[in-house]
């Protein structure tokens, strides 16, 4: 049996060869090239590696479903390249790569920057929507509204060929990519394990942010032992784009200062250096416009093991529920739930979700359709809405959703498959029509 191999990812080096390593990571809807403006200055210290996320700025489309695997592409790229060590700075997404980098593989990195990003990224509810979507309706909405997301008003309508680039830049990116960089932030949550990041960490977020603003920045800062807060005066999330001089001056600074040959490693990895203040910083006014084009992006209860020994399901199947209904439906059924049906929530959730929705013998997609008709045939509409949302966020597009209930007004009848359609209609116009 041949050995399946972690595929590296697409990349670039500029800098000398004989100078410390600098990795810049981009944001998801981006390409390296949203570092461009920074890279002629940190090329006179280091030698920068850029990367692109798969299926991002034509690089191969190998999805990748957790923020965790990203980083292991990274590692066995940089492996491949001789490269052990390097200070790492990365934007959204990317810094997200750089938070797993520091707690998952302290030993190979010197220096942090975690650029407009956050520990947990909204909720994953979210995340998965937004997959619902370009599932749906292609990336085209989600390239439409990307500058309102990514830069202040002003910016927008001052550089209109760095806006229409940030469209177009989106509308290229491979789907199936985009989508499972949604899962994997989706799952990304890292706050319980902020104190065990062990380097010297810049936290910098444009002030104008309303994706991941300062109020993220500053969970960030509260958590990591040795961090500094940067915010940058009239910037949204794209701010190494947006105000690309402010950033440049930023991470020179924080990688030239906290990235030093007395800095030693201890035993267990981790970078031994003084405690530094957490601060806030505000970068220099406005800068010159970027050239265009230029490319960017209720916990579950302690549940008694059985006395048969075999492993409780319910961990897994609270998990997988809220994978699958999501978390605002598995919540509100919980908070629901009284000294009379709380038995029936864990019933449900051990044994229809643990120990059936949990089998590897069927995919999710499957499941869903089996699903989906067995609800028609038992007329059970409620249910059938909230699993309709359901086999959306497991992968199957409307059109799919429509043959499973033409087949099942074969065989469970016209009736029941007409009151079927009018559920599933009306949530997936819900669903899958983008918010402007």
């Amino acid at each position: 049996m041949s050995e399946t191999k972690t595929p590296a990812l697409q990349y670039r080096f500029d800098g000398p060869e004989d100078a410390p390593v600098l990795i810049l990571g981009p944001s998801l809807g981006t390409t390296w090239h949203m570092f461009d403006r920074q890279v002629p200055e940190l090329t006179k210290q280091w030698r920068v590696f850029r990367f692109d996320l798969p299926g991002h700025g034509g690089a191969p489309a190998y999805p990748v479903g957790s923020v965790g695997e990203i980083a292991s592409r990274l590692l066995t790229t940089l492996d491949g390249l001789g490269v052990q060590r390097f200070g790492y700075a990365g934007c959204a997404l990317g810094g997200a790569i750089g938070l797993e980098l520091a707690l998952r593989h302290p030993e190979r990195l010197a220096s942090l920057a975690v650029i407009a990003s956050s520990p947990r990224f909204g909720t994953a509810d979210e995340f998965r929507q937004r997959g619902v979507i370009v599932r749906t309706n292609g990336l085209d909405p989600i390239a439409r509204t990307s500058p309102d997301r990514w830069f202040t008003g002003g910016f927008a309508a001052a550089q209109p060929a760095i806006t229409d680039w940030a469209v177009q830049m989106v509308r290229t990116t491979d789907p199936g990519c985009y989508i499972a960089a949604c899962e994997a932030l989706a799952a990304f949550d890292v706050r319980p394990e902020l104190g065990r990041v062990g380097v010297p960490t810049l936290v910098l977020v444009g002030s104008e942010d309303k994706v991941t603003g300062p109020a993220e920045a500053r969970t960030l800062v509260a958590g990591i032992p040795d961090a500094r807060l940067a915010v940058v005066p009239g910037a949204s999330h794209l701010v190494p784009v947006e105000q690309p001089v402010a950033v440049t001056d930023l991470l020179v600074r924080h990688f030239s200062t906290a990235w030093q040959p007395g800095y030693v490693e201890s035993s267990t990895g981790q970078i031994a250096i003084p405690a530094a203040p957490v601060k806030s910083v505000l970068a220099p006014p406005p800068q010159p416009q970027l050239p265009a084009p230029i490319a960017e992006i209720a916990p579950a209860p302690v549940v008694p093991a059985p006395a048969n020994g075999r492993p409780d399901p319910y961990d897994a199947g609270i998990k997988v529920r809220r994978e699958v209904l999501g978390d605002a439906h598995v919540d509100r059924a919980l908070a629901q739930a009284d000294e009379f049906s709380g038995d029936f929530q864990e019933f449900i959730t051990r044994y229809a979700w643990g120990e059936i929705w949990d089998r590897p013998g069927l995919d999710r997609r499957s499941r869903s359709c089996v699903t989906l008709t067995a609800l028609v045939a038992g007329g059970h509409l409620d249910e059938l809405a909230f699993h309709t949302r359901a086999a959306l966020r497991n992968g199957l597009t409307p059109s799919e959703i429509k043959e499973v209930l033409l087949q099942a007004a074969v065989y469970c009848g016209v009736p029941a498959a007409n009151s079927a359609f009018k559920v599933a209609q009306q949530v997936i116009r819900e669903e899958t029509t983008p918010t402007e």
